[in-house]
C-alpha cells in the first residue's frame, strides 16, 4: 500500500479509536490497524502464530475463574492489558483481546500516524518476552518459551 494511503488508515484508526488518551499516552490500534501496511506480516501472524488466537485459552477458562484470576489471564493473553489504552474488556476493546502485533512492537498509534520506523520497536528484544515467557508460567502451564513465536 502506497504510504500516504497508510498514514490515511493511521489517522482514521487514531480518529475513530474512541479511546480519549491523554497527550503524548501511546495508543494502541490493534494488529487489524497494522494489517493495512504490514499485509504479508499480519497474514503470517494469523496464520502461523499461537499469539494470534490466545484470546481462545481465555474463552474457554473463562466461565471457571474468579476476576482475581480472569485479570491475571489478561497480562498475558492480551494486547495492553494495565497500560494506558489497553485492553479493558472484550466488550469495549475486542481488537485487543489477543497478544498482538503491538504486545510485541509497542503501542502502534504513532507509528500508524505518522509511518515513522522512529515511533514503533522495529525488532524487539528477547528481555520484553519474559513477562509472559518466563520460569514460572512454563511450568505452572507446560509450555516451552517460544521467544521467536511472531511467525513473521
Amino acid at each position: 500500500m502506497a504510504r500516504w494511503a497508510c498514514l490515511a488508515v493511521g489517522v482514521l484508526l487514531l480518529g475513530v479509536s474512541g479511546v480519549a488518551l491523554a497527550a503524548g499516552e501511546p495508543a494502541y490500534v490493534g494488529s487489524k490497524a497494522c494489517s493495512q501496511c504490514h499485509e504479508k506480516e499480519f497474514s503470517n501472524f494469523k496464520k502461523y502464530s499461537k499469539k494470534a488466537h490466545s484470546w481462545n485459552s481465555v474463552a474457554i477458562m473463562r466461565p471457571k475463574l474468579k476476576e482475581r484470576e480472569l485479570r491475571q489471564c489478561y497480562e498475558c493473553h492480551t494486547t495492553g492489558y494495565g497500560r494506558a489504552g489497553g485492553f479493558t474488556s472484550l466488550e469495549a476493546t475486542p481488537d485487543l483481546a489477543e497478544v498482538g502485533c503491538e504486545t510485541c512492537h509497542g503501542p502502534g498509534g504513532a507509528h500508524a500516524a505518522s509511518g515513522e520506523r522512529k515511533d514503533i520497536t522495529r525488532r524487539p528484544d528477547t528481555q520484553s518476552c519474559t513477562a509472559c515467557h518466563n520460569k514460572e508460567r512454563v511450568e505452572d502451564f507446560r509450555f516451552k518459551p517460544l521467544i521467536y513465536s511472531g511467525a513473521h
